[in-house]
């Protein structure tokens, strides 16, 4: 995979969009190049413009190098075995040099200021259109304009917090839609990003948006609410600055409207709480399993997904059969996909040279990349318990079965490890809940007979790595974000094809850990009634969401129902006090491989604390031997690098460039 580089510059009215033809309860797009002030001044163009505005999120939600700029260097992803230089230096191991020229850090840069310009044109040209109507039917409904509003904050709020301020003016001032492209820029604190434009905007929302969806998946009053509570939770953690860690520019960290941290995080608190006590439409899934299985896609509990589509390639606007690589694919899930159909199995005993696990358009399988890799912790500490919590089964594939007659092998059965025959959909190699001294792996660090120095343990036909001997080559892959398609028959289906599923944004269930972190940080608590009743504690909003990851219906790695009921042993085993680093665990189980990963340590300040360190073994097959990584984390990485093609691009002398640029950079 080549490394990738994209210039942007801000505020350019010349942007491919997707515009709207309406049907019955589904956005549907249509091409067009460019966007005016007399196209928004119709209903039709608002609606096209706001069309739009949803298409933008596949260039961000699945986008691989995006995901990988959320994932790797936290707790939860390192470098794979195959990762290239774009994937190494946001390790920040030293494996590779990160900094403006680093392709992930530029994509959220150059992707969002396009979309934040057409939602300006969108709010300020239907107000002239309302304005100018007095309240005849020919206005725009403000309840249309304000999914606009919501997408302007939701773009902004991404910016302000991985690059500090971002500039508010894209060339016709704050907020005002550009038609001119301009190569000059100044940046607007991080205050006045929230205050200015965030807030604004999401309590606009949050008033005029409907309770109910306009189409599928459009977003309403309480999706604005999760969103504003977020972004109240994430400035009161600003505000407070625990760890001392700069800001750019550079500004005091005081609100301009004289409020609080504490204020702040009530604001949190008292939102959330009340979306989780009148969710509308929205709920809780029966099961952590109902939340990911792909045949329960778009559910309730999805708030704000990326959407793609099996039915149709132009809707889909990737092909149906095979990826790109690139945007609006939805690959990330390839990036944490081990090369499973290493593992070889035997027709007579002698020579192991069939693949027994086939590369499938199966939510268990898809496509192997392993730019991205779980370190050794993830396994022994995140999902230590195994047994009552169903995230861990939820979360990876841990069981690989046979599936060989689906690519064509006419072998009725298989010799698999310890000479034992296997039978297709038979477990071929397993990834042990824990380390068992009677695994034997390979005398040396080369091939063993199941070809990725997997071992072996009596009585045991699949062979068995144990979490100790996970490495960057082989790990269990993400069943989450795995592909799920309906149209693969008998066959392999079209693994090699992008995902056709929507990638999750944002849930229902995150509103109870807002809740509880706000809680956590001081504010005041109270009982929450409705469907998810309790007493409005950060532990009785967390053991909600323990409660429901102690219930299974189906084992991913039995491949099998499974019906049980561990919500006590769940709710008993929450600490009687919870902190900020239970509330992050939580967070890892309940979203691990999602990419919220790196929003929630730098939101916290505990990135250094949480993920400075890791172990993994190597990058060579069968290499066994743990190693410990450190990473160098310093207080300017907090922000990322404006993009070094923005700063080439712009009409500025070196003194102002240099400026614009976040400090160490």
């Amino acid at each position: 995979m080549k490394s990738k580089y994209i210039k942007t510059l801000i505020g350019t009215a010349l942007f491919s969009m997707f515009l709207v033809g309406c049907s019955s309860d589904l956005l549907t797009e249509d091409p067009r190049s460019i966007f005016t002030p007399s196209y928004f001044q119709t209903q039709a163009g608002v609606t096209g413009g706001i069309t739009s505005l949803y298409a933008n999120l596949r260039n961000l939600y699945g986008q691989a190098y995006y995901y990988n700029a959320c994932e790797t260097g936290t707790d939860e992803a390192t470098w794979g075995a195959s990762a290239d230089g774009n994937f190494t230096a946001m390790d920040y191991s030293g494996a590779a040099t990160f900094n403006a020229q680093t392709y992930p850090i530029a994509i959220l840069w150059g992707t969002v200021f396009s979309n934040i310009n057409t939602a300006n044109g969108i709010i300020e040209n239907a107000a002239l259109v309302n304005a100018s109507k007095h309240g005849s039917s020919d206005t725009i409904p403000s309840s249309l304009v304000s999914e606009a509003n919501f997408f302007r904050a939701f773009d902004y709020f991404l910016l302000v917090q991985r690059y500090g301020g971002v500039p508010l003016d894209l060339g016709a001032g704050a907020l005002k839609f550009n038609i001119n492209p301009v190569r000059y820029s100044v940046r607007n604190t991080v205050p006045e990003v929230y205050t200015k434009c965030i807030f604004p905007d999401l309590i606009k929302a949050v008033n005029q948006l409907p309770a109910k969806q306009r189409l599928t998946g459009t977003v309403t009053k309480q999706v604005a609410q999760l969103l504003l509570a977020k972004a109240y939770l994430t400035y009161g953690w600003w505000l407070q600055n625990p760890k001392n860690i700069p800001t750019y520019p550079v500004c005091d960290r005081t609100d301009p409207n004289g409020q609080t941290a504490a204020w702040y995080f009530q604001q949190a608190y008292n939102i959330a709480s009340a979306a989780i006590a009148n969710p509308g439409s929205y709920g809780l899934q029966a099961t952590y399993y109902d939340v990911n299985a792909g045949a329960n896609d778009r559910n309730n509990e999805m708030m704000l997904y990326a959407d793609h589509t099996q039915a149709s390639a132009q809707y889909n606007v990737s092909s149906l059969t095979y990826g790109s690589g690139g945007a609006p694919d939805n690959f990330a899930s390839w990036m944490l996909t081990w090369n499973y159909p290493n593992i070889r199995s035997s027709a007579d005993g002698k020579s192991y040279s069939i693949s027994s696990v086939q590369r499938a358009s199966t939510q268990d399988l898809g496509r192997p990349w392993v730019r991205m890799a779980p370190p050794i912790g993830v396994f022994t500490n995140t999902f230590a318990d195994k047994t009552n919590d169903s995230r861990y089964d939820g979360t990876f594939t841990t069981v690989y079965h046979g599936n060989w007659p689906l690519g064509g092998v006419t072998n009725s059965s298989l010799i698999n490890a310890n000479g034992m025959t296997v039978l297709p959909g038979a477990p071929i190699l397993s990834f042990l809940n824990t380390d068992d001294p009677s695994i034997v792996y390979p005398a040396s660090k080369t091939a063993g007979i199941s070809n990725v120095g997997a071992g072996v343990m009596p009585g045991r036909a699949d062979y068995v790595i144990g979490p100790s001997a996970i490495s960057r080559i082989v790990y269990p892959g993400i069943w989450k974000l795995g592909p799920y398609r309906t149209d693969n028959g008998t066959t392999l289906g079209n693994p090699n094809a992008g995902s056709t599923r929507p990638f999750p944004i944002m849930k229902f269930s995150e509103l109870f850990f807002i809740a509880a972190e706000a809680a956590v940080k001081g504010a005041t608590t109270s009982a929450i009634t409705g469907p998810y009743a309790n007493d409005g504690t950060a532990r009785g909003l967390i053991n909600v969401i323990r409660a429901r990851a102690g219930k299974w219906k189906f084992s991913n790695a039995q491949n099998a129902t499974l019906v049980a009921d561990n919500s006590a042993a769940m709710v008993a085993a929450t600490p009687a006090t919870i902190d900020i680093n239970y509330i992050l665990a939580e967070r890892s189980r309940e979203y691990y491989g999602e990419g919220y990963r790196i929003f929630d340590l730098r939101r916290t300040q505990t990135w250094v604390d949480i993920a400075g360190s890791y172990q993994i073994c190597g990058t060579a097959i069968g290499d066994h031997t743990i190693q410990s990584v450190t990473r160098t984390i310093l207080p300017a990485n907090y922000l990322d690098p404006i993009p070094q093609g923005q700063i080439d691009g712009m009409d500025m002398t070196a003194t102002e460039k240099a400026a614009y640029q976040n400090p160490s950079y």
